[in-house]
């Protein structure tokens, strides 16, 4: 009689056991992997704007900042939104002397797809105040996000020169 009852719940508890397993859902498929298309379609964006810049472009160098871009460049005050960034860019290309460009040598992409972030160098020049020309060599590290359309806009990017502060100069 023991047996009979101990096999009975042995019974019961397989049975049970396979109906919750027969339940249980697959786990979702892992989503594509399309880090390699998604860092290639950044490198082109980041140079295609280093073009528009070099090219003098106001509309086409910012038409590459997401609306809420956060911009972090040197001696100005944080610029936040694109309105903000395009005054800053308007003056900056109309300083005289003005030229500018860069190079991303590192280029990387989120698993997730929709987060990248590019690493380089630049060059810029623009004239001092006694009209001298003036260029700075530096680095840069912009962070980009795969927008609603599938297009890559940056959403902070910030350079610093590798020149020596004016103040730290004189010393």
């Amino acid at each position: 009689m023991r047996r009979l009852y101990l096999r009975a719940i042995l019974v019961s508890s397989l049975v049970i056991i396979g109906l919750a397993l027969a339940c249980q859902q697959p786990p979702p498929p892992s989503p594509p992997d399309t880090r390699a298309a998604d860092e290639r379609a950044v490198r082109e964006a980041d140079a295609a704007w280093s073009k528009a810049v070099a090219a003098k472009d106001v509309e086409g160098s910012v038409s590459f900042f997401a609306e809420d871009a956060v911009a972090l460049q040197p001696n100005v005050p944080m610029l936040t939104g694109k309105e903000s960034i395009r005054k800053w860019v308007s003056e900056h290309m109309a300083s005289p002397g003005y030229s500018g460009s860069w190079q991303a040598s590192k280029v990387e992409a989120s698993r997730g797809g929709d987060l990248a972030y590019t690493v380089g160098t630049y060059e810029s020049a623009l004239n001092d105040p006694k009209g001298k020309p003036v260029t700075d060599r530096g680095k840069y590290v912009t962070v980009w996000k795969k927008q609603p359309d599938g297009k890559w806009k940056a959403v902070a990017d910030i350079g610093n020169s590798d020149l020596p502060a004016p103040e730290a100069a004189k010393h």
